[in-house]
């Protein structure tokens, strides 16, 4: 599920979790409140929010949903999946934070041997 952080410089963080290789790959990321991917976000955050505080009326004459496949879905929601190509390029952007050659490698791919 995705989360959010608020922040006071105007940014908001979004954390996203993805299925790859039988792994929870959890990506956050941080953009600011004004951008589309933030509205889209945050619309989405509203929507669950406010599906999720609605129960199912316990009334007798009403059916419930009920069986296998209510609990399965409820136990096993399905994750986002990750393609191999998107691991290894959040991977390499992990890379060069911890490193902290972001700027030397763009410094070399502005020169001739870029």
């Amino acid at each position: 599920k995705p989360q959010e952080k608020p922040k006071d410089s105007g940014k908001v963080t979004i954390t996203k979790t993805f299925d790859f290789a039988g792994e929870e790959i959890k990506v956050t990321k941080e953009v600011d409140s004004n951008s589309k991917e933030a509205k889209s976000f945050l619309k989405q955050q509203e929507k669950l929010q406010s599906a999720a505080p609605r129960s199912l009326p316990t009334v007798s004459g009403v059916k419930r949903p009920s069986g296998m496949s209510s609990l399965l879905g409820k136990i096993g929601a399905k994750k986002q999946k990750m393609s191999t190509l998107e691991k290894s390029k959040l991977d390499w952007e992990n890379f060069k934070e911890e490193e902290g050659i972001v700027e030397e490698l763009a410094i070399h791919n502005r020169g001739k041997d870029g």
